[in-house]
């Protein structure tokens, strides 16, 4: 038996006519005629009931309609599933997002992303350092990161998609917090600093250290956290002070209060990491959407 014959069988059933199904299959009358005989020899059933007048369905014949429509439409939704998998329209995907960008990118991303690919289910990890974000990549579990480059490592590739400048974050409490035109690197050099973990080898922290550098002072650090959230909240709590990539003040914290800084400080790139060669049709439609969101073509690419 083929699915010929279960396409052949339903246009006859549900036309009562072989004239009329060899019209629709586009196929001559007895050549049907003999495929349906040959079905009903195979199943040892009498499904149609022939006169030269009319076709009727045996009880037989109309439960076996049921089951034959339920298995053409299951042979359709599988192709068309297939399909769609193999267009990158329907799977799943892994991304990670650095801390900053978790506030400002994933919320939008997440919306776009859910309005053009519905079909490709997001798993999303926030508040990744970028070590943790290649070794996501590498495990399996993320398959698209936002991280802060470089990144030192052969099997993965990367490419900026944006340089944003560094703030500062003072408690609502201090002084300089009044200041909203704006601050130098230097009005912190006495300040005890918050800042990202020096054992995991920060991107950020290795950019505030170099800008304090620049500004003549190695700052004080009070506390070191992970979390972008938790540092902005110790500062809140006027426990030090903080230097941060501009996206950051898209996370609201009572007592806190984001500030410029006048010195024009170099900027912290943002870019976005795959597995090198992955060419996985889901990731392929996602990037497409990043890309065009972020306004990038893949042509800052990192090899």
């Amino acid at each position: 038996m083929e699915l010929r014959h279960l396409r052949y069988y339903i246009a006859v059933a549900e036309e009562c006519h072989f004239g009329r199904a060899a019209a629709r299959l586009h196929i001559a009358q007895p050549p049907l005629s003999q495929q349906i005989k040959q079905l009903e020899t195979e199943l040892g059933v009498t499904l149609l009931l022939r006169s030269t007048r009319k076709v009727e369905l045996t009880e037989a014949g109309e439960r076996y309609l049921e089951r034959a429509r339920a298995v053409i439409d299951a042979v359709d939704a599988a192709g068309t599933e297939a399909t769609r998998i193999a267009d990158g329209r329907l799977g799943r995907l892994g991304i990670g997002f650095t801390g900053s960008a978790t506030y400002e990118l994933l919320p939008s991303l997440a919306r776009l992303l859910r309005a053009e690919l519905p079909g490709v289910e997001l798993d999303l990890h926030g508040e990744m350092l970028t070590p943790s974000q290649a070794a996501a990549l590498h495990d399996g579990t993320i398959d698209l990161g936002f991280l802060r480059p470089p990144v030192h490592d052969p099997d993965l590739h990367h490419e900026t998609v944006r340089t944003e400048p560094l703030i500062a974050v003072v408690p609502q409490s201090h002084p300089l917090a009044s200041r909203t035109g704006g601050i130098t690197v230097a009005d912190l050099a006495d300040e005890p600093f918050i800042t990202y973990p020096s054992q995991h080898r920060s991107v950020v922290l290795d950019v505030v250290l170099d800008v304090c550098a620049r500004a003549g002072f190695t700052p004080q650090v009070r506390h070191e956290v992970g979390e972008t959230s938790t540092l902005v909240s110790f500062v809140a709590a006027d426990l030090g002070v903080a230097l941060v990539p501009d996206s950051v003040r898209h996370l609201h914290i009572t007592g806190a209060v984001y500030l410029p800084l006048l010195d024009d400080p170099p900027g912290v790139a943002l870019a976005i990491a795959t597995r090198r060669g992955d060419t996985s049709p889901q990731l392929t439609r996602v990037l497409e959407v990043v890309r065009g969101a972020l306004g990038t073509h893949g042509d800052e690419s990192v090899n």
